[in-house]
Parts: C-alpha cells; structure tokens; sequence
C-alpha cells in the first residue's frame, strides 16, 4: 500500500465503529469512514474532547454537529519535491457529505507526480500537465509547486474558486495555472479537436456527478472510453498517467488493466497499481483510503 506519511498538521489518530478520530492542525473532527468496520473502544480522550461530527442518516447523507470550530482554517503539508514552494497551504471548510476540502492519502500522488516534474523541470523540459475532476487543487498546487504549467478542470464552479484560494495561500498566485470550469468530458474532446497534448494527466472522477450543464457522469459506465479518450492528450515524450478511484469496485487490478490497455499497450512504459492509505497513529495500522494506478515512461 502507498502510505501518505509526511503530514504534520493532519493525523488519524484513531479508528472505531464506523469512524475515525482525525486531527486537523489545531482541531479534532469525527467522520465516517465505511472500511472501519471494526470496534477497539475510544480510549483516547479526543473522541470526547471533539470540535466537530459528522453524523451520517440511515436514510442516506447527513449532517455536522460543531463545537467551538471555525468556519474555516488552514492547514499546511511540506511538499518534499517542491521547487517554487515547499510548503502547501490548504483552506478547510467543513461541508456537505463529511467532506473538508483536502483528501490527505493523496499527499501520496501529490509526491510522485511532483517528483517526476520536478526531474524534467530540472532537465530544460517545459512540462504541461492536465488535471481533471481537480475538485479544491491538491493535485494542481503539488504540480506547480514542482515547475509544471497546469490546466485545472472541474465542474463545480466553487470548487475552482476554493482551489484558487489554495494556490494563492500556498504562494502561486503568479504560477503558471489555467483554472477552467467545465465538464471533464467535453474539455477533453476540445482538446483533441485542437491538438493539445499535456506531459503529464491527473484524473480523479467521482462514482457519480453532474456537469456544468447537467451532464451525468456515472463512473461504471463513463470511465473507461473516458480514460481511453484522454490517453489521446499524452504528448510524444509524455512522462506519466494517473488515476485515483474511491470507487469500491475500481480495484488496483482493474485500473492497471485501463491503463494498461489505453496507455501502455501504445507507448510502452511502465505500469503500477495499489491501494492508497494513511497510518492510524494510535497503532501504526494504515487504513485503506481508495486506490490509484500509475503508468509512467521511466521507472
């Protein structure tokens, strides 16, 4: 399993019944969390000594119960292959759906992307990179962080303006980012009809969601002609392809064989899949946090 394991100011400090025990910078939040079906107790005094909970209904969704939490905060990750900035700044918000604004297991991608870029940057190399469902910017700051020109894609209109927020707290206010509300699919079709090519593609599609103009996206039946299609944007010397899926039923193995099929089946390469995770510091146990298959040119 990929371990994201360089936070500071992020920690999952425990894991019972449904839920996690999370440390958030200076706050303490209670979420659910469908792979914990275990129970071990909640010895640590933080799950009573919480600022906020997010209660999910039998019925489906549900809703956060505060105590003494702001509306907002920040939170900062030191990003070891950065170049412009060394240091992400991330604003977190509580909202819908248990939701904060930042996925930490990623800060496992957001290395080896970074790393990647960060070599050919340091090579002479101009290096273009498409991040799509790019939802609050993770993705795109470690990018540009590293010396990447980015085109940033997501649907949601807050969702780009929150990412901006991110980028301009995290020093990139000047980097070199297109922020682009749109829907996935009809951008990457754009694209091919005008002979863009990116060096490196991020994609991170929801099981479900909606377009700016209502367009439904449905991951089971959308995301392999979609992966094929944005196979097509890799340029010549292209240097990685990367796909993260929360989806119970994307497996590592199954999104090995996407890539395999739609990327390195034509250019070679080298591809690799694993579920992603994060420790649990009260027993150095990582909980599972989805999965992500990677294809790059080079080992």
């Amino acid at each position: 399993m990929w371990t994201a394991d360089n936070w500071k100011d992020y920690e999952v400090i425990d894991t019972s019944d449904g839920e996690k025990l999370e440390r958030w910078g200076d706050y303490i939040l209670v979420r659910p969390d469908p792979q914990v079906i275990w129970s071990t107790g909640h010895e640590d005094k933080r799950w009573k000594k919480k600022n906020g909970h997010y209660h999910r209904s039998a019925k489906g969704g549900g809703e956060w119960e505060f105590f003494d939490l702001p509306q907002e905060w920040e939170i900062k990750y030191p990003l070891v292959n950065g170049t412009i900035s060394n240091e992400l700044t991330f604003h977190l918000k509580p909202f819908a759906f248990k939701h904060t604004g930042v996925f930490p297991e990623q800060a496992v991608n957001w290395e080896w992307t970074s790393g990647i870029i960060k070599k050919k940057v340091f090579e002479g190399k101009q290096f273009k990179v498409l991040n799509l469902f790019a939802y609050t910017g993770g993705a795109t700051i470690a990018a540009a962080a590293a010396g990447a020109q980015v085109t940033h894609v997501d649907a949601a209109k807050g969702m780009v303006a929150w990412a901006k927020e991110n980028a301009a707290s995290s020093g990139l206010s000047d980097a070199p980012i297109r922020w682009l509300v749109d829907d996935c699919t009809k951008f990457v079709e754009r694209e091919i009809r005008r002979g863009n090519t990116y060096d490196g593609i991020i994609m991170d599609p929801p099981s479900y969601g909606r377009g700016p103009k209502g367009e439904i996206w449905k991951i089971e039946e959308s995301i392999w002609p979609f992966v094929k299609l944005a196979a097509q944007l890799l340029s010549k010397d292209a240097s990685f392809f990367l796909i993260n899926s929360y989806t119970t039923g994307l497996q590592p193995a199954v999104l090995t064989y996407m890539i395999e099929s739609a990327v390195r089946g034509e250019r070679g390469g080298y591809v690799e899949s694993s579920e992603i995770g994060l420790k649990v510091s009260s027993n150095d146990l990582v909980l599972p946090c989805g999965a992500s298959g990677r294809w790059t040119s080079e080992k």
